[in-house]
């Protein structure tokens, strides 16, 4: 096999902290029946990526990982209709494996990028884009003005939560940790910030609503804001919870929703989303409408060369950071 297939990958052999994750050097194969071989410009790093390599979503091992990418095509296999070698494309779900230089992947996973968008911009963007609209948009529609309460404020998908609901005119009040943080999420989106680092969540949601509580909760901490989100909770409120940064959610009582007014709980995913496809292609043309408007404009936190996959997912799992993560299999990079 040529150099031209040769890649680089990040691969682990057993979950566990960062330090698992490996790199190796491998030659692709020619793409088989409805797959191309895809050329990487930029990773998206996101915590469901933490979450497969801890096993806290197994997978088979050993595995590579990463769901989103942006890249050019370089080869088509058989019965491959409608992509051609050169054709930029992107990715938000598809077999693990975005932590590579180039990989085999269906072509059905595949989006074209429209001319405009820079890569990097929709590797930063793509999946936490997708899914902030998803629950903005899908799973607890808000109203103009109807205030809802949305964790990690100033992280990948917390700031670009900020600019859709600021956007589309709905009143998000965020929660983050750190005045630093704060002032990044109202500086992009958020009505008003809770600094969890000094205050009290649950009062100071009941003080910005009048003590009624906001009637939605984003929550992508998991275990360490599990209660207080529901205490932040109206009445026939809905808690959606889309993340475990902290850990997984403890074991749910079902009556303490009825204690607690009635309320609902959820737990969405973009995959189930994405596997309509009317509501794959209208979540996707609404990111891209955005993305050309200037009404989305994502934060890059930090950049970092692919050998350091390790390295920028215990930054991410540190909540150190803001804005997205992005792996460069080539080019300049930056922490």
């Amino acid at each position: 096999m040529g150099s031209e297939r040769h890649t680089e990958v990040i691969v682990f052999d057993r979950a566990g902290e960062a330090d698992v994750l490996r790199v190796t050097e491998v030659d692709l194969p020619p793409p088989g029946p409805g797959e191309v071989v895809l050329r990487h410009t930029a990773i998206g790093v996101n915590f469901v990526d933490i979450y497969h390599r801890r096993g806290l979503y197994p997978v088979p091992l050993p595995s590579g990982l990463g769901l989103e990418a942006v890249g050019v095509i370089e080869a088509v296999g058989p019965e491959v209709q409608g992509w051609v070698p050169g054709a930029r494309v992107a990715y938000a779900q598809a077999p693990l494996g975005a932590y590579a230089t180039r990989r085999l992947i269906p072509a059905e996973a595949l989006v074209a990028v429209p001319d405009g968008i820079e890569d990097e911009t929709l590797a930063a963007v793509f999946l936490k884009g997708l899914t902030a609209l998803a629950l903005l948009r899908r799973t607890r529609p808000l109203a103009p003005g109807e205030p809802a309460l949305f964790h990690a404020a100033a992280g990948g998908v917390g700031h670009l939560a900020g600019q859709i609901a600021r956007a589309l005119g709905l009143n998000l009040i965020g929660a983050a940790r750190g005045a630093e943080k704060c002032a990044f999420a109202r500086a992009h989106g958020y009505e008003a910030t809770i600094d969890t680092s000094r205050e009290d969540l649950v009062s100071a949601v009941r003080r910005l609503t009048g003590g009624a509580g906001v009637p939605v909760v984003y929550d992508s901490v998991g275990a360490a804001t599990w209660q207080a989100s529901l205490e932040c909770l109206r009445p026939f409120g809905m808690l959606v919870s889309f993340g475990n940064a902290s850990g997984p959610p403890p074991p749910l009582d079902l009556r303490e929703l009825a204690r607690r007014g009635s309320l609902y709980v959820t737990r969405p995913t973009l995959a189930t989303y994405w596997a309509d496809a009317e509501t794959r292609r209208a979540l996707v043309e609404e990111l891209f409408a955005l993305l050309r408007s200037g009404a989305l404009t994502p934060v890059v936190g930090g950049r970092y060369p692919l050998r350091e996959a390790a390295r920028a997912q215990r930054d991410l799992e540190s909540r150190r950071t803001h804005g997205s993560l992005l792996l460069l299999p080539t080019g300049r990079t930056s922490s």
